[in-house]
């Protein structure tokens, strides 16, 4: 499935992991949003479930081993071009996840990875997905921690 100028709406996962405060976020490595910062995610594959494909690209991007994906919200980013044709088109769906082991660290086309507390988050160049689904969940990621 093509991401540029799609045919339809592409799925994603992305991973909410929350560590006394702190949001692991990355630093994308490629485009759509290039050097923006986001959680870990990815796209799912074909026959893949969701919570598989959360637990994947977590793996992917910070290394970390994660389990109990459950869904926190889902949002929809639509990216037009010069002349209003859709450049992009993601249904994103937000997982939080619980840490069963790793160290946290950068991987995959994850450029860096910061814990980053959540008083702090939005005065990060944010992707225009999360930002909407911080905004959205704020009060709910700060009762959460996946870790034990």
């Amino acid at each position: 499935m093509k991401r540029l100028y799609p045919d339809q709406p592409v799925v994603g996962i992305g991973a909410v992991i929350i560590n006394d405060g702190k949001i692991a976020l990355i630093k994308r490595g490629n485009e759509p949003s290039k050097g923006k910062w986001t959680i870990p995610g990815g796209l799912v594959e074909l026959g893949e479930n969701l919570e598989h494909a959360v637990i994947r690209e977590t793996k992917e991007e910070t290394g970390l081993d994660v389990n109990n994906p459950s869904l926190v919200d889902v949002v929809s980013n639509v990216d037009l071009d010069e002349e209003g044709k859709v450049k992009y088109h993601y249904v994103i769906l937000e997982y939080f996840v619980y840490v069963k082991n790793g160290t946290a660290q950068a991987a995959s086309d994850a450029a860096e990875l910061r814990w980053v507390l959540l008083e702090e988050v939005e005065i990060y160049d944010l992707t225009k997905s999360f930002r909407l689904f911080f905004r959205n969940n704020k009060e709910k990621l700060k009762k959460t921690n996946s870790y034990f």
